[in-house]
This record gives C-alpha cells, structure tokens and sequence, in this order.
C-alpha cells in the first residue's frame, strides 16, 4: 500500500497540520449553521405568525418545509457531490444558504418566507450531504470516530442551544434577525472553506431522474403521513403517500442496476451496513419520540416552560460528554459491543421514564434524562463511524449521505408518531417512552448482530485500496 504514492497517503492520514484544525473549524461552523438556522425558528413561530397575519397551525410550515427539504434532498446531492467534488458541493451549499439566510430578513408574507426557507434547506442539504465524507478525508483513518464524534457533538450542541439563541435574539431585536445574525457567521464559515480537501470530481455521469425520483419518494411519504397526522382528508392522504410508496418501489428496481445509485443500495446490500443504516433509524426515532412526547407529559403535570426545558436539558448536556468518548473508543473498540451497552443504558432510562413518580421532581426527571442522553450518545457515533468507515472510499459521499438521511427520516418519523399518539389521547403519559424503550431493544439487537463473523467479514472489499480502512473498521 506504501507504493500507492502521495495520493494515497494524503487519503489515508488526512490533511497535515494546521490545515487540518482550519478545515475542522469550517466543518464544525458549517455544520452548526444550518442546524441551528433550522431549529432556532421554532421558537420565533409564535412572533411570526402575529407579525404576518397567519394562523398559528400554517405558521408551523416554516419548520416543516426546511424538515422535508432535507430529507428530499440530501442523497442526490451526496451523488452530485461524487460527480463534481465534496468541496464544490458543501462550498455551493454554503453560498446558496447564506444568500437565503440574507433573504429571510427581507421577508413580508408566509409564501415567500416558504420560498426562501425551501431554498435555505436546499442549500443545507449540499452541505450536510457531504459533511461526513469530508470528515473522513479531514482525519487520519485511525482517528475517523473522534472526528465523527466532534462533529456529532457539534451537531447535539447546536440543536440544543438553538431555541436559546433565538429566545436571546428575540428579546432585542424583530423575529428577522432571528434568521438574519448567522449571515457574519456563514461568511466566515465560507471563508475557511478554503482549507477542506482540494475536489476530486468522477468523470460518471449524474443521474438526474434517479435524483428526482428520490425526492419524490421521500416528499410525498412524508408529506402524506404528515397530511394525515394533522387532520387533513384521510383519502387524500393516503393516495399522496401511496403515490410515493409506488415511485419508490420503481426507483429502487431502477436504481438495482446503476453503478453508483443515488439511493445506496449498493452499501445497504452489505449486511453490516444495512443493519448499522436500520439500527441509527430506529434510534434516531426512539430519542425524537421521547424528546418531542416530554414536553406535553411535563407540561400535563404542571411544570412551567422554563422548567420543561431545564428538565430535558441534561439530555444534550450529557449527549456532549459521552459522543466524544464514544468516538474515541470506536476506534478502538467494536461498534457492535458500545452500541449494545449504549441501548441497554437507554432500554434502562426510557423504562425509568415510563414510571416516573406521579408528581415527580425536577432531580427525578433530569437523572433519567441525563442517563439516557449517554446511552444515545454511546450509540450513534460508534453506528455512524461504521458506515462511513466501511463504505469503499469512492462512495465515502454516498454513505455520509446515508448517515444524514437516516437521522432526519429517523426525527421526522419520531415527531410524526408523536403528533398521532397526541391525536389518539395517548402522547402525554407512558406510551411513548415504552415504544421508544421497544426501538431502542430493536436497534440494540441490530448493533450487537455486527459482532456476528459472517456480517463482518471484510472480504466485501471491492477493491486493495479499501481493505485498510475495512480493517481499521471495529465492528
């Protein structure tokens, strides 16, 4: 492998130092724009809808539309950035959401607000579509999970302090410049960009009907489950998420042939893939159900707002603590055991949740909180590493863009439960911490499955240039 040459070497050690912290830096600051420009609305929902003459249930489309966006978008743009280079697509993106950050300031009316939030996710999208496989190109391959794992922490932390930051700019300023005062922060974001892997673009061609057909499947799924969930025509409903069950089913034989297929069946085919790919979706749902289910529980036992939130801010508090050292032992050990060790912690805590006291207090409500967030925390980088870890290098994008979509399809479908468990009268009590507690048994068997040696034999490796990486994979 040492005759590879510089190219080879380059791949596999990373970028030489001080590029490397500077390339970090512009990771860490992309990724946590677009997160926290798409959670810090949330908050200003109530102000927008006042300051527009909206209702308060269409206002809540300004979240929603940026959420599907996301999802429709996020693999045919891992494919795009196979074909033109990761660093033109996260760069494009970055450029395409700081002009429609700027543009949301300039906002007079919902439609247009819609408008400039769709082209905000698009260019969110391009760059957490390709913000993993960056990442692996960023770090040494022997340190490929605590840079997962920053990034992970990166991400918890953003998500976290989103509604603070746009509580804190509301309490001075219009509901624009809740949108408006990440543009300084986009530029320099954009500025340090300069510093991430050179693009390394594929003469393949894109596949542009495939792309379309995957936005479509997942936005009209999700757009049907939605529309149902919310009381709009049941028929109607139904007939948007069929329409989309049947363009997936035609894109996935579709795309059974192609080389590098948008949907990446290619990498889900792998059995230690697509049990990690299955595992980080039903986690992902597990922790949203929770999260999203809390508020009304808390709020239904007469805990105020301001302590709601205190009350589930041990969660990421924790989640912060523990991703970085499961990140690092991921190097070190097999997924598949911290996975199984990081979903009994959780299995544990969701059932404690369950059976909180009947006036529980803020200590017995925060300690359950803080020990699930580290079970979560043990779990998902370790998954996360694994995917990107095991992918042949040439679908590095391919496999961050898996990453992205499972744990947005995985929130989406946690908020989605949540809203019907509501809708039948059962979303403030026990249920949904037990059937978070069931995911959750689900995704540990999927983790503690990979230790199996005929899922994890490394002789899929399609090519020599792989097997290192494959080696250096625990899983």
């Amino acid at each position: 492998m040492i005759a590879i040459g510089a190219i080879g070497v380059h791949m596999h050690d990373g970028l030489p130092y001080p590029r490397r912290y500077l390339a970090i830096a512009a990771m860490s600051f992309g990724s946590a724009l677009v997160v926290i420009d798409g959670g810090v609305a949330n908050v200003a929902l109530p102000t927008i809808a006042r300051d527009l003459g909206v209702a308060q249930s269409s206002v809540v489309s300004v979240v929603t539309v940026y959420q599907v966006m996301l999802v429709m978008l996020m693999l045919p743009f891992s494919g795009l950035g196979e074909r033109i280079g990761l660093k033109r697509t996260y760069q494009a993106g970055q450029l395409i959401f700081t002009v429609a950050t700027l543009l949301c300031f300039f906002a007079k009316s919902l439609p247009f607000l819609l408008i400039v939030r769709a082209v905000q996710a698009t260019g969110a999208a391009a760059v957490l579509s390709v913000a993993s496989a960056l990442i692996r190109q960023i770090y040494p391959a022997n340190q490929l999970g605590r840079g997962l794992a920053i990034n992970s922490v990166v991400v918890t932390s953003s998500a976290a302090a989103a509604p603070t930051i746009g509580g804190l700019v509301l309490a001075f300023a219009p509901w624009p410049w809740v949108f408006a005062s990440a543009i300084p922060f986009a530029l320099l974001s954009l500025a340090l960009g300069r510093a991430i892997p050179d693009p390394r673009p594929s003469h393949a061609t894109f596949d542009v009907p495939g792309a379309v057909m995957c936005a479509a499947m997942f936005g009209l799924i999700i757009g049907g489950l939605e529309s149902g969930v919310h009381g709009d025509s049941p028929v109607v409903s139904a007939a948007i998420a069929l329409t989309g069950v049947a363009v997936g089913v035609y894109f996935i034989r579709r795309e059974r042939s192609a080389a590098k297929p948008i949907l990446p069946i290619d990498l889900l085919a792998r059995p230690v893939l697509g049990l990690s790919a299955l595992g980080g979706f039903l986690a992902f749902t597990a922790s949203m159900t929770l999260l999203v289910s809390t508020p009304f529980r808390l709020q239904a036992l007469g805990f105020s707002a301001a302590a709601i939130g205190a009350a589930i801010a041990p969660w990421p508090m924790t989640n912060m603590i523990v991703s970085p050292l499961a990140g690092y032992l991921s190097d070190r050990i097999p997924a598949g055991i911290l996975g199984g060790i990081g979903m009994a912690i959780s299995i544990t805590a969701l059932t404690l949740i369950a059976f909180m006291p009947v006036h529980p207090s803020y200590f017995d409500i925060a300690w359950r909180m803080a020990l699930c967030g580290s079970g979560f925390g043990l779990y998902l980088p370790p998954n996360a590493r694994l995917i990107i870890g095991s992918a042949p290098r040439e679908r590095a994008a391919a496999a961050g863009g898996l990453v992205s979509t499972v744990r947005l399809t995985g929130q989406t479908t946690g908020a989605t439960l949540v809203a019907a468990l509501l809708a039948y009268g059962v979303g403030s009590g026990n249920v949904p911490p037990l059937i978070s507690a069931g995911l959750a048994l689900v995704a540990g068997l999927c983790s503690v499955a990979r230790l199996r040696p005929s899922i994890r034999n490394p002789s899929l490796a399609e090519t020599r240039d792989e097997i290192p990486t494959l080696r250096q994979t625990r899983y």
